[in-house]
């Protein structure tokens, strides 16, 4: 079966998608305080990611590793209403970005969404390392199975 990757169009789709998701965060004004100013490498890497979440290349883990993504969510102290709104943003830029629209896709980006932020959110009020969420490695998301888990 295709790769959720491949299904959005690879890595250039991929980044117009983060692009529009980045700029969209960086409006709004609840959003602002968890990512501060853009910065350009941020982009790279959260395209990295989705790319090697969604059965593309592993850049993301060969060249900043897991534990770079716990790191940045360290402190942040997400709230419920941060991350249902970064979800809908999430979902917002796939539409803007031209992913596309059929509803196994869209189940699949939605799943990623809500589990992500659900890590981060976690992450982000650990105080130690017992706290995290055990997650130490990008997820390889699949397409939904009937009941629209991952696999």
């Amino acid at each position: 079966m295709e790769s959720l990757y491949d299904h959005a169009g690879g890595r250039e789709a991929l980044r117009r998608f983060v692009d529009v998701l980045c700029t969209s965060v960086l409006a709004e004004p609840a959003l602002q305080p968890l990512f501060g100013a853009r910065r350009p490498e941020h982009v790279d890497h959260l395209t990295a990611f989705e790319a090697e979440s969604f059965g593309g290349p592993d850049d993301f883990t060969h060249q900043l590793g897991f534990a770079h993504l716990i790191d940045v969510h360290r402190g942040l102290k997400i709230t419920e209403a941060q991350r249902q709104r970064f979800v809908e943003l999430y979902l917002a830029a796939a539409d803007a970005s031209g992913l596309p629209g059929d509803p196994p896709f869209r189940a699949a980006l939605r799943s990623h969404a809500e589990f992500g932020s659900q890590v981060a959110m976690q992450n982000s009020h650990a105080r130690a390392d017992d706290e995290l969420h055990p997650l130490r490695e990008v997820p390889k998301w699949q397409w939904p199975d009937s009941s629209g888990d991952k696999s």
